[in-house]
């Protein structure tokens, strides 16, 4: 018989967060009755989350796994080839690792989200080098984010290789969005009235600053309300700095082909949600400490009645 259950037994915020990722995703600790039983779907999950925040190719991920404590915090039996490990990035499909990414944020509740619109370099080139020999322009891939404003958690995403409309994303991922009474703000590349309706059907509502016309009032009841201005817009700069953090974190996308590019994608933001998730745990037990242990730790503090009693 195999282990069929998983229970937390090291104090590392990082494996807490994936081992409830993992047990909220519904996978079986193994895929097969028969056969070798080597690797779990968590020690899979775990490692693909690891390799991708390490920032490092393949095979030097590998080399240095066997340096590190990971190997005894997953219970593994042995240390996977980097071509293993490249197997199961091919193994689940991109709408299991959205799904999975939407694991990371099943407990929030976000009362306040923001969509936008970047480029990730889809290739590694030195841009330096790009520019000495006149190379042409290196080729990026255009990705749309649904993120929590309050928490800094990515919700959802869409990732496309060619230049699109920013409204086609945004329609996509409010399609497939499960939330409710949230308010999404939006720069002007969102002003659409039928993306406005769409959200509106959705039990939601968009805000996105109309653009400039020569028309005295937009078209539109939805474009008229967001020409009255919103005084939550300025949470929209949040998208902008979790862009920036992705983009400094990961750099560029190491795929090839355009369908791995995807998942490539969607294991990056779901390693952030965890890296966020876990920092917010870290932080939460670093207030208690400081409010329940170090306060009784003081000494109390005299209380002086009169102003002259107190000491020079």
């Amino acid at each position: 018989m195999f282990q069929k259950e998983l229970s937390d037994q090291y104090e590392v915020a990082l494996q807490r967060q994936i081992l409830k990722v993992f047990h909220a995703s519904g996978l079986r600790l193994h895929d097969n009755h028969l056969g070798s039983k080597v690797f779990s779907n968590y020690q899979r999950i775990a490692l693909i989350v690891l390799f991708q925040r390490s920032g490092k190719a393949l095979r030097n991920f590998v080399s240095e796994l066997k340096e590190s404590k990971w190997p005894r915090w997953l219970g593994l039996r042995d240390i996977p080839s980097y071509r293993t490990i490249h197997h199961w990035l091919t193994y689940w499909s991109v709408s299991w690792v959205r799904k999975v990414l939407r694991t990371t944020v099943i407990h929030k509740q976000p009362s306040c989200m923001a969509v936008d619109a970047t480029g990730f370099d889809s290739w590694q080139r030195s841009r330096h080098y790009e520019k000495r020999i006149g190379a042409a322009p290196m080729p990026y891939a255009k990705a749309d984010l649904l993120v929590d404003t309050e928490e800094r958690l990515i919700y959802d995403f869409v990732l496309r290789m060619k230049p699109q409309h920013d409204t086609l994303g945004a329609k996509t991922m409010i399609s497939r969005s499960s939330v409710r009474d949230v308010l999404i703000l939006a720069d002007k590349g969102y002003d659409s009235e039928p993306l406005h309706e769409q959200v509106a059907a959705s039990g939601n509502m968009l805000y996105a600053p109309v653009r400039k016309s020569s028309r005295k009032s937009p078209h539109g009841h939805h474009r008229r309300r967001c020409a009255r201005g919103n005084k939550l817009y300025h949470q929209r700069n949040i998208v902008e700095s979790i862009n920036f953090s992705l983009k400094s974190r990961f750099r560029s996308l190491r795929s090839k082909k355009h369908w791995m590019k995807k998942r490539e994608f969607g294991w990056k933001l779901i390693t952030y949600n965890l890296e966020k998730l876990s920092q917010e745990v870290y932080s939460l037990l670093k207030s208690l400490f400081r409010k329940f242990i170090l306060n009784r730790a003081l000494p109390p503090q005299p209380f002086y009645t009169s102003p002259s009693l107190i000491p020079s």
